[in-house]
């Protein structure tokens, strides 16, 4: 979607999703969800997802900045950490992108 085509809650909502992704990697669905959130911004979910959707993201690039994340507060073993990365209460990452992420991070043999 061309950011032209975008309604004024979709242009802000990607303002806020570049914001959080300068500070911290997300998946998607987590970043849809910080963006969503009663506790996050509050914006719409379908607003969010087209913000979201409308960002050119290297998916697992944000994996592997989460994975360094997670190991500069704690040790996992590569299994943890996929699954951390890839739990619904954790990161939200695809487990092909929570591996990538676990692997790249240095986790896994």
């Amino acid at each position: 979607m061309q950011a032209e085509s975008l309604t004024g809650p979709q242009k802000n909502a990607v303002r806020s999703a570049k914001q959080y992704l300068s500070m911290q990697g997300f998946s998607r669905d987590g970043l849809i969800q910080q963006l969503s959130s009663d506790y996050g911004d509050g914006y719409k979910v379908a607003d969010a997802t087209v913000a979201v959707d409308s960002l050119n993201i290297d998916w697992n690039k944000q994996a592997v900045r989460s994975a360094k994340q997670y190991l500069s507060m704690r040790g996992f073993s590569c299994e943890g950490l996929i699954q951390q990365l890839s739990s619904s209460a954790g990161g939200k990452y695809t487990v092909s992108q929570a591996t990538y992420g676990a692997q790249q991070a240095g986790a896994c043999e």
